[in-house]
């Protein structure tokens, strides 16, 4: 039956934990550099755009960097993320 499949399917994904979850919006995913090292994930984001208008030229730049420590005990290349 259906119920039980969906029970399996989650007790197959018990041991994986979410470390965190990050709004990307606003920036391309060839934009995103993701990094497993040291005992952390880190991310960092940049964007720049240049767009004319009527007053003449707009320029926007935003940056994210996070940082997020790894469990102790959890092997770096068991890290996987997704955009």
């Amino acid at each position: 039956s259906m119920p039980r499949r969906l029970n399996r399917m989650s007790d197959s994904s018990h041991d994986h934990q979410i470390l965190s979850l990050i709004d990307m919006e606003g920036f391309d995913p060839k934009e995103i550099t993701v990094t497993v090292k040291d005992g952390k994930v880190k991310v960092l984001a940049e964007h720049s755009e240049e767009l004319t208008t009527a007053r003449g030229k707009d320029y926007t730049y935003k940056k994210l960097t996070k940082e997020i420590s790894l469990p102790p005990g959890l092997s770096e290349d068991k890290v996987i993320w997704s955009l």
